[in-house]
């Protein structure tokens, strides 16, 4: 058990990173990620995880400071300019970040490995949690779904050249703009959407505040592509676990079949942000989204008393 007065944020709920307070006007948001390739060609393989693992910081409601590498690298049966494409993709992210990468570790590993170990500064009172969610607030979602179908897609040779270009530019899209226009709100909680898919996370963040939400379905924004792929079976391992395990925490509304099902569960790489919004402030939310450019600026659903998630579909 934690019992240091300084750590604002451990590991009680399923929060996206640490946070440790250093003094009344300062605390560090700290997370570390990285993860196997999901691309063939490194240096986007690079720039996918450095966003991935910024991510956790943005959605604390923090601003990155500086990040480290973590890799793990077959060295005697890769060329090391692969890993140098790796890191540069990595540092390209950093330098879009505003922050330096300022060192690291690397260690012999028969499969690629590459993340950040990030840290951030957030004001203690300002830190936005996972947890928190209240009735009434509006969710939001900053990126569309569909990359872990896309990217099963590309593994199995089923993507089109123009299709893999569009998922890694989704991937490696920072949550840069998206942390900034949640920081004049600011919400009531907030998430990066990432291996659980979008109802996993949601869940995550509903069950932890104590309340319910309805999700509509047309409002979700997702790679277009991605239905169709989903309808021909082209669905990770993950996505289809995440899906199990959702079991009776979501109603499914009449219409919702397996195939919504399926992309409402899909298990995203860097994702974007699922934050709820006072009502008051949800009209401003989205402008600012609007305005900062965010891949997506989608009201998908509402908080709500309640102990389930109810995905609804409007009639045709």
């Amino acid at each position: 058990m934690v019992t240091d007065p300084n750590v604002l944020v451990g590991t009680k709920f399923s929060d996206d990173a640490g946070v440790y307070k250093l003094n009344d006007e300062t605390a560090l948001v700290a997370t570390v990620d990285f993860f196997t390739p999901i691309v063939d060609e490194p240096g986007a393989f690079g720039r996918i995880a450095a966003a991935n693992a910024l991510s956790d910081v943005y959605a604390m409601g923090g601003r990155p400071l500086f990040a480290m590498n973590v890799v793990g690298f077959p060295r005697d049966q890769l060329s090391m300019d692969v890993l140098a494409q790796i890191l540069a993709g990595g540092c390209e992210k950093a330098d879009e970040a505003g922050i330096c990468i300022i060192g690291g570790h690397t260690i012999d590993d028969p499969e690629p490995k590459y993340g950040l170990a990030v840290v951030g500064t957030v004001h203690p009172d300002r830190v936005v949690r996972n947890v928190g969610a209240r009735p009434g607030d509006r969710l939001f979602l900053t990126k569309p779904l569909g990359s872990g179908i896309i990217t099963t897609a590309i593994k199995r040779g089923l993507a089109s050249a123009q299709l893999t270009e569009r998922v890694i530019a989704l991937m490696a899209t920072l949550n840069k703009a998206a942390g900034e226009a949640m920081l004049a709100i600011p919400p009531n909680a907030a998430t990066d959407v990432t291996g659980f898919g979008l109802l996993g996370h949601l869940w995550e963040m509903v069950s932890g505040s104590g309340v319910g939400a309805i999700v509509r379905v047309d409002r979700v924004p997702v790679v277009a592509e991605a239905w169709e792929l989903a309808s021909r079976d082209v669905v990770p391992g993950g996505t289809r676990r995440n899906l199990a395990h959702l079991g009776d925490k979501v109603i499914w509304g009449a219409g919702v079949d397996e195939i919504d099902r399926l992309v409402l569960s899909d298990a995203q790489t860097s994702g974007g942000l699922l934050v709820a919004v006072p009502p008051a402030r949800a009209v401003e939310f989205h402008e600012a989204l609007v305005r900062l450019g965010t891949l997506a600026a989608a009201e998908i659903g509402t908080v709500v008393d309640g102990d389930r998630i109810v995905v609804e579909k409007s009639s045709p």
